[in-house]
């Protein structure tokens, strides 16, 4: 009886999966919604911050309670696209690793014979715990720095596009849609987002674009705003002002890059300098040696 039981339920199986093969079911309507209109992308969820998520998931609303991560970091974190709970859960699982990992050595030393001393073992722990609760803030603002001036990047390719399609005639909010249409990246996806998000609120892309401005704090796009709210409500000349904006943006770059450049120099002084003298010591070693001896 099971063994006709169990062929006739394979058999009803196999019949119900190839008639689901011949006639799939129609698709619901907001899944064919979906894919004529893609909903923007989310930020990317890897493994690694699930697994962060997950194993600091307890500690994150006590830190919420005492006022972290602070609105400048919470800035950062939305410039990189980042959640506020998975770089919390990061500190507190860095600072938990830097407080255990003295007293993992401590154990090993004990277990051959030796030890660092309990006062030792407790001072680094406080101190490495100190430190990776720090390091996530300080990778979020060096690399939230980076994104913004690859963003003021795109936004002087982005001016150059809409004082280009100004001048073949076009409106201020088209030349604005078309322009950021054409380029590809980060920051023009932000901006398309900005100026879609406009258009479903029916609100001014300026408006728009100063919240943008605001959200990731890139002065230049408040200013990029306020000057285009001038030519769209008071029909302001807009172009040479955008040819001017573009070509600031573009020489305040260069500036940061000479800037850099400099720096890093100097940072190769030490360096060398002590990779000199480290010859200097290698050559006059067997000298000085032969010298000594013949005293």
């Amino acid at each position: 009886m099971i063994p006709a039981l169990l062929l006739g339920a394979g058999t009803g199986g196999g019949l119900w999966l190839l008639l689901t093969w011949v006639r799939p079911p129609r698709p619901a309507l907001g899944e064919r919604l979906a894919q004529l209109a893609p909903p923007p992308a989310a930020p990317i969820t890897t493994t690694r911050d699930a697994w962060v998520r997950r194993w600091g998931r307890p500690v994150v609303p006590v830190l919420r309670a005492l006022g972290l991560p602070g609105a400048a970091i919470e800035t950062d974190l939305q410039v990189l696209g980042r959640g506020a709970d998975t770089h919390l859960a990061a500190k507190v699982l860095l600072a938990l690793s830097g407080l255990l990992a003295p007293w993992l050595l401590h154990a090993l030393l004990v277990a051959f014979g030796s030890a660092l001393g309990t006062e030792v073992s407790l001072l680094a722990g406080v101190i490495f715990a100190a430190l990776g609760f720090l390091l996530p803030d300080l990778d979020v603002r060096a690399k939230a720095a980076r994104r913004r001036r690859d963003f003021r990047a795109a936004l002087s390719a982005f001016l150059d596009l809409v004082w280009i399609t100004l001048a073949g005639g076009a409106g201020v909010e088209a030349a604005l849609i078309d322009a950021a249409t054409v380029g590809h990246g980060p920051a023009f996806h932000k901006i398309r987002q900005a100026l879609h998000a406009a258009q479903l609120t029916r609100t001014t892309p300026w408006a728009a674009l100063r919240r943008l401005g605001e959200e990731l704090d890139i002065t230049e796009l408040a200013e990029l705003a306020a000057s285009l709210s001038l030519a769209g409500t008071e029909g302001a000349r807009i172009r040479l002002s955008l040819a001017a904006k573009a070509q600031a943006l573009r020489t305040h770059q260069l500036t940061d890059a000479e800037a850099e450049a400099q720096a890093a120099t100097e940072r190769m002084a030490l360096p060398v300098a002590l990779l000199f003298l480290g010859f200097l010591t290698f050559i006059a070693y067997p000298a000085v040696l032969q010298v000594l001896n013949g005293f």
